[in-house]
């Protein structure tokens, strides 16, 4: 069984997760455009940014002894994610396009509290 507290605490650390796994597939894809030198810096802070958060985020499961196993698309509008807990294993099911605004939502707080951001 999973406690509130710790589903809030899981699914902060998979939204973490799928953004740096998205950040890092961008990454690869904007190196190869003509201006990569403009959005490579924006990237690479928003990757370092977030790998922190992530090793924190997953150290705290650790010590609650929850592990991500696996995500499994069921269709094109939901993913049951696969937690190992010390009881026994849960699956939680998401909406993709959930998933997907809040790991856009979370970059972009990021994003606007970079230094040197500017709001006009």
């Amino acid at each position: 069984m999973i406690s509130f507290e710790q589903r809030r605490l899981f699914h902060k650390f998979l939204i973490l997760e799928m953004a740096m796994q998205s950040l890092q597939r961008d990454f690869s894809v904007i190196e190869n455009l003509k201006m990569s030198k403009v959005y490579l810096p924006i990237l690479e802070r928003l990757l370092k940014d977030i790998t922190q958060e992530y090793y924190d985020s997953k150290r705290l499961l650790a010590k609650e002894k929850i592990r991500l196993v696996k995500l499994e698309k069921i269709d094109e509008h939901f993913t049951d994610v696969h937690v190992a807990t010390a009881g026994n294993d849960v699956v939680l099911r998401y909406a993709n396009m959930a998933l997907k605004t809040k790991v856009e939502n979370l970059l972009l707080s990021h994003q606007n509290k970079e230094p040197g951001a500017h709001c006009n």
